[in-house]
């Protein structure tokens, strides 16, 4: 307040501040101060797509990264249980067998269908393939891409995955949260125009805290992303993953509290030494089973590949028909369908009997092979811990039956079993181990868990492409189970290797075209992946590189491919790729 003393023999009043006019000038401080923020915001924002953010910054991005991705692993989660209580009348800590069991038999049937439908309409109109993206396709983009995945693709996918589990698709609900963590992690990466490394580690991050946020699993999470996406330990990368892998676990830990997914109501016994054979075993078993698993779902998307094609299926009818089939299952056996952690719980408790484990384990490889064969997307890291929870309890029984005196629980079994087979399907024996123990609890039964799962991944690798994952690429022709020194040369097109012909040291014209007739050439947009064979064919110095014109038209001379530039450009590779892993 301001007092005025204008006239001297006038009584002093009171003038509000608004009549002085001094509001004005503190609101236009107010506005100045906010202006000023936005700009020192767009001017952080340009030195960072500039200059890339300092280590500093990138943290803080990391941070950001982890609280939007374990906000989408949260939402996800809770879409699906909103869903499943409006389609099946689950309501809070009703199992969703429970609820199946109550409705009439063509309810059961007709709602798979029917998400198969809206499944299928979803792909066909936003995907090329009608396939829902998972996590091979973030493996592919870290390794391919820069980090980057496709975003108008994967928000499609995860939308079809909310719905495939939603309406009794048999699959996880990981793999479409990490995929839709990646694009979250591809948008920052497009605005800050980051470089490939930058790339791959944001998108780790993402990876990591989505994991977390998933299954209240810190370590796991960060593990994850670097054994499974990233597939290296790069000390660079481990700061940022951790601290959005904490963030994740945060959202999780507010929502549902600190918590594991399973509750294991009795201490493990461990016979040491003694029991340490059947555990061997089990890991064998484990190895095997996990291999089945893997091979079903591959046989049956070939499968419906071959009947699609041949009976000239549209594409968006696929789903439908694996939703009827679900559906008919979910008639008589409703553990099949969704998620499937109800079933995995008894087995770990205890609550099932010999022929229902071994039943409800070929049910469940079953259904999940209908699921992910009939392009309904969702991921296979849940299917797994359940089928192999199954198998070690059925495993179990029989062990503790037979050996009495010298054997602990069953339930462990069912403990190391889900480890050994998930660890075997994605090919993360490190990371599975800890998302095991995050899940349960039950850290006193390392030895048992960890003896299964090295053993399950070393049989199931040799018989795969190391993983579930890597498998899938492999049939897509994405060759990175090899290693670097295999996928880096699909990276690299010939057209920005080659030396023209009319550049200095170019290949002789004459010589270009004489190996043309001899039919010795590639195309320009070709990879060198294509050229490198072509040089061990021959002792060929270069290479000629032509665009292959009509049945009518001459083929026209681009340049030529010299052996030397294009292992240079490998050696640079490689070396870049050592630089990241190892820093």
């Amino acid at each position: 307040m301001k007092y005025s003393w204008g006239n001297p023999s006038a009584a002093a009043r009171v003038i509000p501040e608004t009549e002085t006019g001094l509001a004005e000038p503190t609101s236009r401080f107010i506005g100045q101060a906010i202006a000023d923020f936005k700009a020192s915001c767009r001017r952080g924002l340009q030195v960072i797509k500039t200059h890339g953010p300092s280590q500093f910054q990138f943290w803080f991005i990391a941070l950001a990264i982890g609280i939007a991705a374990g906000f989408a692993a949260l939402f996800f989660r809770l879409g699906i249980e909103w869903l499943e209580g409006a389609l099946y009348g689950r309501h809070g800590a009703m199992r969703l067998q429970t609820a199946v069991s109550q409705l009439h038999w063509y309810q059961i049937l007709m709602i798979p269908i029917l998400g198969g439908l809206a499944v299928g309409l979803i792909l066909d109109r936003f995907t090329r393939d009608g396939r829902a993206l998972s996590v091979s396709d973030v493996i592919e983009g870290a390794a391919l891409n820069e980090g980057r995945v496709t975003v108008r693709r994967g928000l499609a996918s995860t939308a079809a995955s909310l719905i495939t589990l939603s309406t009794g698709g048999s699959s996880g609900r990981e793999g479409p949260v990490v995929h839709l963590a990646a694009v979250l992690s591809t948008m920052v990466s497009r605005l800050i125009r980051a470089n490939g490394i930058t790339g791959r580690d944001l998108l780790g991050c993402a990876v990591a805290a989505a994991v977390s946020a998933s299954f209240n699993a810190p370590l796991a999470g960060a593990l994850f992303a670097l054994e499974v996406v990233l597939r290296h330990f790069a000390v660079h990368a481990f700061a940022p993953i951790v601290i959005a892998s904490v963030a994740g676990t945060v959202i999780n830990r507010l929502a549902f509290g600190d918590v594991t997914e399973f509750v294991l109501p009795i201490q493990n016994a461990l016979t040491f030494y003694v029991e340490l054979p059947a555990f061997l075993l089990l890991g064998l078993l484990c190895g095997f089973v996990s291999f089945i698993l893997m091979r079903a779902v591959f046989w049956a998307d070939d499968l419906g590949t071959s009947i699609q094609t041949g009976l000239n299926i549209p594409r968006f009818v696929r789903p439908v028909i694996a939703g009827a089939m679900l559906g008919g299952l979910a008639i008589f056996w409703p553990h099949i369908i969704g998620v499937g952690y109800e079933t995995t719980s008894a087995a770990l408790t205890g609550g099932l009997l010999f022929h229902e484990a071994l039943v409800f384990a070929c049910l469940k490889v079953l259904a999940v092979a209908i699921t992910l064969g009939g392009r309904m997307g969702g991921g296979i890291f849940s299917p797994s811990l359940m089928v192999g929870a199954l198998t070690g309890l059925a495993f179990g029984m029989v062990a503790t039956g037979l050996f009495p005196s010298n054997s602990g629980a069953a339930t462990l079994y069912a403990l190391a079993g889900m480890g050994a087979v998930a660890a075997a399907v994605l090919g993360a024996p490190i990371s599975t181990t800890l998302i095991v123990f995050e899940l349960t609890g039950d850290w006193q039964t390392a030895m048992a868990v960890m003896v299964s799962v090295s053993l399950s991944t070393a049989l199931a690798s040799s018989l795969v492409d190391r993983s579930f994952f890597l498998t899938q690429l492999e049939r897509r022709n994405v060759h990175l189970a090899a290693g670097p020194q295999a996928y880096l040369l699909a990276t690299f097109r010939v057209a920005t290797i080659m030396r023209a012909k009319d550049a200095k040291r170019a290949a002789p014209e004459d010589q270009c075209w004489e190996l043309v007739k001899d039919g010795i050439y590639i195309d320009g947009n070709a990879t060198l992946e294509q050229a490198m064979p072509l040089f061990e064919q021959g002792n060929y110095g270069f290479i000629p590189v032509v665009t292959l014109g009509g049945d009518d038209s001459p083929p026209e001379l681009w340049g030529a491919l010299f052996q030397v530039d294009a292992l240079r450009q490998m050696n640079k590779a490689l070396a870049e790729t050592a630089k990241e892993e190892h820093s």
